[in-house]
């Protein structure tokens, strides 16, 4: 009786240990992957699985077309992105920094 309560132990404990070493951290991954590719944006710069480095150009409900080398259009799926190398500066937020240091130096000199 006390054989079958210890295998058993000895079984949940591989199966704790594998879920938080194995399958936790996957997960994690995919819903860090699925975010990341929600929230892409025209002018990014990616690189897809492939290892194809672009600019993201337009962005369709699934689809994303890349512009590569200046000229080159090519279209993907936007599962195919694996990562996002620079995000597109804001423009709004560079008006912002410099409406800051106007008004910054303009108190300086009163």
């Amino acid at each position: 009786m006390s054989g079958q309560y210890s295998s058993l132990i000895v079984l949940v404990v591989f199966f704790v240990i594998f879920y938080f070493l194995f399958i936790r951290p996957q997960q994690k991954r995919q819903k860090e992957t699925a975010q990341m590719q929600a929230n892409l944006a025209k002018g990014d710069k990616v690189v897809t699985i492939g290892g194809l480095h672009g600019t993201i150009d337009a962005i369709e409900d699934n689809k994303v077309t890349l512009k590569c080398n200046g000229t080159a259009r090519l279209t993907f799926d936007r599962t195919a992105i694996r990562e996002v190398i620079q995000k597109r500066a804001n423009p709004h937020e560079k008006d912002k920094a410099k409406e800051d240091e106007s008004k910054g130096g303009a108190k300086e000199s009163e």
